[in-house]
């Protein structure tokens, strides 16, 4: 009996301490197994939710947005670009251009040739100047045709030259009808193909007025003044 009240004793203040201690073991190892049952359970969710195949889906789609390049597209189209030369890549106007045929614009008697740079006096202004087209004499009121397909890209009247005509060619080429009468047959823009009528011949021109009745006709290739005779006709063929 003594025995046991001193063992009691002894145990009355310290057991307090133990049965905690006991408590608190017992609750850890209770939270440790908890959490282990618990990570197998999550990961027992990740095999069963998410398969091999999809995780490497879901890799794939992560490079959904990487834009790739279409090799037979671009290759294409490389090859269409680097293989045209400079010729062509003329535009349509260009090469309809060749499909007509020169012409005459007033068929007649030459009296003033392309001077080619050179000084000719002028009957009408008695001075030293170049020529820089061909005078062709024709009755008032011819018709004056396209030398070839173009786009009429003005029409005006000039102080010296009288009515005139621009018309853009194609190929660089652009042609001058001046001395024409106020009964112009076209207005800028128009489109016009080999031998359409675009005026008339008159006298309008004052620094060519002693000519009479007649046509200035001029061509520039590239901005420069070239003999239109050997243009039309290179050949010289009669």
């Amino acid at each position: 009996m003594n025995k046991l009240r001193r063992i009691k004793k002894v145990l009355g203040t310290r057991g307090l301490y133990i049965t905690a201690a006991l408590s608190l073991t017992v609750m850890a190892g209770a939270c440790v197994f908890a959490y282990n049952k618990a990570m197998d359970e999550v990961g027992q969710s990740f095999e069963l939710n998410i398969p091999e195949k999809t995780i490497t889906e879901q890799a794939e789609a992560k490079k959904s947005d990487v834009t790739k390049p279409d090799t037979k597209t671009d290759k294409t189209k490389t090859q269409s670009d680097t293989d045209k030369t400079d010729d062509e890549k003329v535009n349509t106007k260009d090469q309809a251009l060749n499909t007509q045929p020169n012409i005459m614009p007033v068929n007649g008697e030459i009296i003033n040739t392309f001077s080619g740079g050179e000084l000719v006096k002028s009957d009408t202004l008695g001075v030293w100047k170049t020529h820089d087209g061909v005078d062709i004499k024709a009755d008032k009121g011819t018709a004056v045709k396209a030398m070839n397909q173009g786009v009429v890209s003005k029409v005006w009247e000039d102080t010296l030259w009288g009515y005139c005509v621009t018309i853009d060619h194609g190929n660089g080429i652009e042609g001058h009808y001046y001395s024409l009468t106020s009964a112009v047959a076209v207005v800028e823009g128009d489109e016009v193909n080999s031998g359409d009528v675009i005026g008339y011949t008159g006298e309008s021109a004052i620094v060519e007025n002693t000519l009479g009745a007649h046509l200035h006709f001029a061509l520039k290739q590239n901005g420069s003044w070239i003999d239109p005779i050997a243009y039309i006709n290179p050949l010289g063929i009669k």
